[in-house]
């Protein structure tokens, strides 16, 4: 059974993937505009290279989404001997 110190820590934590979602974009938005008006090779790279704290964010997301988010109960294979 997990610790409800450390549950309870968890699901305080929940905003964090959000706030780090959105100071990223902030960060990037000018970048984000320039490539929505034309997607060039230059603009991605100066994109990556000067705002890599930000793109690098945004690529773990999703990894950041399912550490912080909800937690889905799992389901136990292992068997219980009742007397």
């Amino acid at each position: 059974m997990p610790d409800r110190a450390a549950t309870a820590s968890v699901r305080s934590q929940r905003w964090i993937p959000l706030l780090l979602l959105i100071l990223a974009l902030i960060d990037l938005r000018t970048e984000l505009r320039l490539l929505a008006d034309q997607v060039t090779l230059t603009a991605l790279i100066f994109a990556v290279r000067h705002h890599l704290l930000a793109v690098v964010v945004l690529v773990f997301q999703p990894s950041l989404w399912s550490r912080y988010g909800p937690r889905r109960r799992r389901v136990s294979n292992e068997t219980v001997d009742n007397p």
